[in-house]
């Protein structure tokens, strides 16, 4: 069976639409729907109280507790640059985390992205090592003395264009390799989100789907949750 993450909400907010779950209520209740239509493992990004995405200990704590009262999946967090600029401002969010998640996201084009990663590693918190197309991280991460040390690798296709997704996500894994020995998860956003999909589950490798990546069907319906987009990832 094709493991599917679900990538909760990413960074979209309230002029996404209602379907985006943001509170830790309806994040507990989105994750608890995909769930159960077969997500294996849940990636979330906890929001601040006016919507915006943040590590702060007290939300990344009320986020992950409510979850996980409603789940026994392991779940993720992002440390994406956008929720705290400052490299050394997201190493010290890390290390003042009250409650851990189960794994967290490091893009490794970002500034201070082995710092962040060998602080949650310290924790005991397992690593995605977010490798974007379009940037260097790649290259970054096969020189990273912690390439071994990571959970998975997510090979992540930045390319919107439906036309072109396939051919960037191919470029992307050539250039990922076998990962270093860790377990790869592609996926892409957007336009691109349904046929990088496709591909990963012909490749035989892990993907992800959700609100964060895309708000639509493969057939261009608007989505109505979560759950409805894992259930299509997984044919039913």
């Amino acid at each position: 069976m094709t493991f599917v993450q679900v990538c909760l909400n990413g960074a979209r907010g309230a002029g996404d639409g209602a379907v985006v779950p943001l509170s830790p209520g309806s994040l507990a209740d989105s994750a608890a729907a995909a769930v159960a239509a077969g997500a294996s493992d849940v990636h979330v990004h906890p929001k601040s109280p006016c919507g915006q995405d943040t590590l702060s200990p007290r939300s990344v704590a009320a986020t992950l507790d409510a979850i996980r009262a409603r789940v026994a999946v392991p779940v993720g967090v992002t440390t994406g640059a956008w929720a705290e600029p400052d490299a050394a401002a997201r190493v010290a969010r890390v290390r003042a985390w009250t409650t851990l998640p189960d794994h967290a996201s490091v893009n490794w084009h970002e500034e201070g992205a082995e710092k962040v990663a060998a602080a949650l590693l310290e924790r005991g918190v397992g690593v995605e090592a977010g490798l974007w197309s379009g940037t260097d991280g790649a290259e970054r991460f096969a020189v990273s003395p912690l390439r071994e040390r990571v959970l998975r690798v997510l090979a992540e296709v930045t390319d919107p264009d439906p036309a072109t997704a396939e051919e960037s996500a191919r470029v992307l894994l050539a250039a990922v390799g076998a990962g270093h020995g860790r377990p790869v998860l592609l996926h892409g956003e957007e336009g691109g989100a349904w046929p990088v999909l496709r591909l990963a589950v012909r490749l035989g490798l892990a993907t992800r789907v959700g609100l964060e990546d895309t708000l639509v069907l493969p057939d261009g319906e608007r989505a109505t949750g979560n759950a409805p987009l894992v259930r299509a990832a997984l044919g039913g």
